[in-house]
């Protein structure tokens, strides 16, 4: 038995889960005392997502509310100025982010920002400064993905730099998180592979993080194993109820397990590439995650192990974590997932893939120190794959 280290744990969201709770979104503005609000949504949601367009109605039938539609997209700086823009004109004392977690991450900075009457690049050339927020948000997930709804992160990107900016802090959290999965009913089968990939290999991080706690890992081992079957059945089947309800509540927890803990060299690789390649964020995840889990799989195959057994993996006596690395790739072949060469990655450019990724705050979370050596060779292994 291993003495266990200190360890501190805050996470004050009140989440909601269950289908059709998005419908009491008009009782959760009047809870938290709201007379107008900021509803930031993806661009467009009205015509792909009938839940979220019956929903905007009962809103609007409620409350005063102020639209503001988010170009389709990873966040960039642009997006948050224009958003600051708008909420700081529109006078609301309330922000609703109903979308995929690229508008609750731009919600989180525009929010902030507007409270500090600041734009997002001025707040970044100074020290980070997150002071509590004056006016509540509330998110609405419609992908089952980031959990950014239970997180105090925000990924923005800058695509003059070929960069992604992550910034974090309890401060940042949303108050209230109404967590439906019928809001996640209308992804298409890329976007639920996506999405959903991320989500498990938030589980999978916050597990093996070098920061991890004993209260994360509880939450990471049950996400994960509600995700490892509900993923490929969501994606074969988009109107699999209990899949995207598993989905749902999954990649929530995984978003909680990441916030408790961290994510680790996955993303600093898969977000080295969504810099330089303008891709959906869990695209950029699920094309390196068999890379990096095989070089975790080598340093802590103890942690990789117990996270095979929360997959509900039958014992094969390998004891070496490679039972976690072989079901992620079967996983991503039944998703029909792309591969690195399909973005035009050469081998040219893996050196300078290396360098942006070992950069990167997350690698730095890792169980064990990243080489350069092994970045590269993770790349490579990637790129060598000419199909799932």
């Amino acid at each position: 038995m291993s003495a266990l280290g200190a360890f501190n744990n805050h996470l004050p969201v009140k989440i909601r889960f269950g289908e059709n709770i998005s419908e009491t979104l008009p009782d959760v503005i009047k809870e938290v005392e709201s007379k107008k609000a900021f509803l930031m949504v993806d661009e467009g949601i009205e015509k792909f997502n009938p839940a979220a367009a019956a929903l905007i109605k009962k809103v609007q039938a409620a409350t005063d509310v102020v639209i503001f539609e988010k170009p389709a997209g990873e966040p960039t700086i642009q997006m948050v100025e224009d958003a600051i823009s708008a909420l700081k004109a529109a006078g609301c004392d309330s922000v609703i982010a109903l979308g995929g977690g690229s508008v609750i991450d731009t919600a989180k900075a525009a929010r902030l920002c507007a409270q500090l009457n600041c734009t997002f690049r001025d707040w970044q050339s100074k020290a980070p400064h997150y002071p509590a927020p004056t006016i509540p948000l509330i998110a609405l997930p419609t992908s089952a993905g980031t959990g950014s709804e239970v997180s105090g992160g925000s990924v923005i990107s800058d695509p003059e730099a070929g960069r992604k900016t992550g910034i974090a802090n309890g401060n940042l959290r949303a108050q209230v998180a109404l967590v439906d999965p019928v809001l996640t009913y209308s992804m298409p089968p890329s976007m639920t592979a996506n999405t959903g990939i991320d989500a498990l290999a938030q589980g999978i991080a916050g597990i093996i993080a070098k920061c991890s706690t004993p209260i994360g890992d509880a939450i990471g081992y049950e996400a994960v194993r509600l995700m490892t079957p509900a993923l490929t059945a969501a994606y074969k089947d988009g109107n699999n109820k209990e899949a995207r309800a598993a989905m749902a509540a999954g990649s929530m927890m995984a978003g909680l397990t990441m916030n408790i803990s961290d994510c680790t060299a996955e993303h600093s690789l898969g977000q080295a590439i969504g810099g330089l390649k303008h891709v959906p964020h869990g695209l950029t995840i699920g094309l390196v995650l068999v890379e990096t889990l095989t070089r975790e799989a080598r340093v802590v195959p103890e942690k990789m192990e117990r996270i095979a057994d929360a997959m509900g993996l039958p014992q094969d006596g390998s004891k070496d974590g490679s039972r976690v690395v072989n079901k992620v790739r079967e996983i991503l072949k039944e998703l029909n997932f792309p591969v690195l060469s399909s973005l035009g990655f050469e081998a040219k450019d893996i050196d300078n893939l290396a360098d942006i990724a070992l950069k990167d705050f997350f690698i730095t979370q890792a169980p064990t120190p990243w080489s350069k050596d092994e970045v590269v060779e993770a790349f490579n292994s990637a790129l060598a794959l000419t199909a799932r």
